[in-house]
C-alpha cells in the first residue's frame, strides 16, 4: 500500500499532461484589416490634402485632390465635339432649308439658259461651216461649248433633286454613328474628371498617405490606403490535420499581442488551396506540414480600435477546431 500510494502523485501528474497534450494548439496568425487602396486616375500633381493618416471617414468623403486642369480641357474639348456632330445630325434629319432650295431652282434656270445660247451658238457655226466661212476649229469650240453647258445643267436638275429627296438612311445613321462616339468619349472623361476628387468608396479609416502636397504620383499607383470593415480579422494558419474541423461560423477565442483580455470570433472563411506554414507559424513537425489561410472576424467594440499587423494566436471555444490534432 505504501508503494502504491508514493506512486499516486506520479500517476496523476502522468494523467494531467496527459491532458494537456489533448488539448488542440493555438492557430498563429496576424490582425488584419479589410484594405482598399485607390489609384491615381492620371498622373497630376496633388493640389489638396483633405484627410490625414488615422482619420475615420465615411463614404463619399473627400481625401485628396488632384490638378484637373488637363483633364478638364479635355472633357471641355470633347463636349465640344458633341454639339457639332448633335448640330449635324439635326441639320440632316431637317433636310436642307427652303433657301438653299431656291439657290438651287435658280442656278439649273442659269444653267439651262447658258446651254440654251451655246445650242444658238453651234447652229450658226454649222451653217457658217457649210457656207465655208468658219473654220473646223470654230465649230469645235461651238460644239464643245454646248456640251459643257449640257453636263453643267445635268450637274445641277441631279443637286436640286437630292435636295427635294433629303437625307439618305446612311447619312443619318452615320451622323447617329458619330454622336454616339462623341457621347461616350464625353463620359469616359467626365468619370476621369470626377476621379481626380479623390473620395472615399467605403466607410473606413486612412491607413496610408503615401504622397504629399505637391507629389505628382505616376498614374496606376496608390494613392490612399484605408481599412475598410466593421471589424478586423485574424488571418491563420490551419495545420493540414486539422482542415476538416474548421469550418465557417465556427467561434474562436482570439488573443491579441499586448492585450491582456482575448477576443471572441467567428471564422469567416477557410481556403480550400493549401500552402507551405509560413515561416513564422513553424513550431515542431508544422514544418513538414500543409496548412490552409483562414480568416476570423473579432466581435465587439473594442475590436474596431485594434491596429493592423499585430501578431496573434487563435483557440478554439468549445472543442472546435480540436479534431485530428495528434
Amino acid at each position: 500500500m505504501n508503494a502504491v500510494a508514493r506512486l499516486l502523485p506520479a500517476v496523476c501528474c502522468l494523467a494531467l499532461l496527459s491532458a494537456c497534450d489533448d488539448r488542440p494548439e493555438p492557430l498563429p496568425g496576424t490582425l488584419e484589416w479589410d484594405r482598399v487602396d485607390i489609384l491615381a486616375e492620371a498622373s497630376e500633381p496633388v493640389t489638396e490634402m483633405a484627410v490625414r493618416e488615422g482619420q475615420q471617414v465615411e463614404q463619399g468623403q473627400l481625401l485628396l485632390r488632384l490638378d484637373p486642369r488637363r483633364t478638364q480641357a479635355k472633357l471641355d474639348e470633347a463636349r465640344a465635339t458633341l454639339q457639332q456632330q448633335q448640330a449635324r445630325l439635326t441639320e440632316l434629319r431637317h433636310g436642307a432649308r427652303i433657301e438653299t432650295v431656291d439657290a438651287a431652282r435658280a442656278e439649273l434656270a442659269q444653267a439651262q439658259s447658258d446651254r440654251d445660247t451655246t445650242r444658238t451658238a453651234l447652229k450658226r457655226a454649222r451653217a457658217l461651216r457649210e457656207r465655208g466661212a468658219l473654220a473646223k476649229a470654230g465649230l469645235d469650240n461651238a460644239r464643245n461649248a454646248f456640251d459643257t453647258a449640257e453636263a453643267r445643267v445635268d450637274a445641277q436638275r441631279a443637286r436640286l433633286t437630292e435636295l427635294l429627296h433629303g437625307t439618305r438612311p446612311e447619312q443619318l445613321e452615320q451622323a447617329q454613328a458619330a454622336v454616339a462616339s462623341a457621347e461616350a468619349r464625353v463620359a469616359g472623361l467626365t468619370v476621369s474628371r470626377q476621379r481626380l476628387d479623390v473620395r472615399a468608396p467605403a466607410p473606413g479609416r486612412v491607413d496610408a498617405l503615401p504622397h504629399r502636397l505637391g507629389d505628382q504620383p505616376a498614374a496606376g499607383t496608390p494613392l490612399v490606403t484605408l481599412l475598410a470593415g466593421d471589424a478586423p480579422y485574424a488571418r491563420v494558419f490551419i495545420p493540414e490535420p486539422r482542415r476538416t474541423s474548421v469550418n465557417p461560423g465556427d467561434h474562436y477565442r482570439v488573443q491579441v499581442d499586448g492585450i491582456d483580455e482575448p477576443f471572441q470570433a467567428v471564422v469567416r472563411s477557410v481556403r480550400s488551396e493549401p500552402a507551405f506554414t509560413p515561416y513564422y507559424a513553424l513550431t515542431g513537425d508544422d514544418a513538414n506540414r500543409l496548412s490552409y489561410q483562414a480568416e476570423l472576424v473579432l466581435q465587439g467594440e473594442a475590436a474596431q480600435q485594434l491596429p493592423a499587423g499585430l501578431p496573434c494566436q487563435a483557440w478554439p471555444v468549445d472543442g472546435q477546431g480540436a479534431q485530428g490534432d495528434d
